[in-house]
């Protein structure tokens, strides 16, 4: 089953879980320090929230979840093809999960991954962003009118 993500930067976790899961009528699936997702069964959708004060409301990043790493591999044959910019990341660690995928950008700059989710994972991140540096599920800033290159 493939299923579109959408990841929203929220000021609080607490009130944005409370509010999604009234709104879905579901419970998240993950919840970790700053992070939280729910898998929804109807409408088909990985809702993901990050705790990001001051950029509430805000849209993080967009994807599609998909099964395995090998529709992650025809996604990124199929996007290069199509002439996009296809930024794969294999066996990295991000939100709380070991994922392989390939990152693309919409002609406003807006990320896009399609991944695979390989297992869980105990931290949010592979190695902790550095000054300037991005981290996996924040998108980095693409001036308009650029062409973008990686997300992460």
């Amino acid at each position: 089953m493939s299923r579109v993500q959408l990841a929203l930067n929220v000021d609080d976790l607490d009130a944005a879980i409370t509010f999604y899961s009234k709104l879905f009528a579901a419970e998240p699936a993950k919840i970790r320090d700053g992070y939280a997702n729910f898998a929804i069964v109807e409408p088909p959708l990985k809702l993901v929230l990050i705790q990001n004060p001051g950029k509430g409301g805000t849209l993080n990043h967009l994807g599609v979840e998909v099964e395995h790493s090998d529709m992650v591999a025809a996604a990124t044959a199929r996007l290069r093809q199509e002439g996009l910019v296809a930024d794969v990341e294999e066996n990295t660690t991000c939100c709380y999960a070991v994922q392989d995928k390939v990152w693309v950008h919409g002609p406003d700059a807006e990320p896009w991954e399609v991944y695979t989710v390989l297992a869980d994972a105990p931290v949010m991140h592979e190695v902790p962003s550095a000054e300037g540096e991005h981290a996996c599920c924040e998108a980095a800033p693409v001036q308009l009118g650029t062409s973008p290159s990686t997300c992460c």
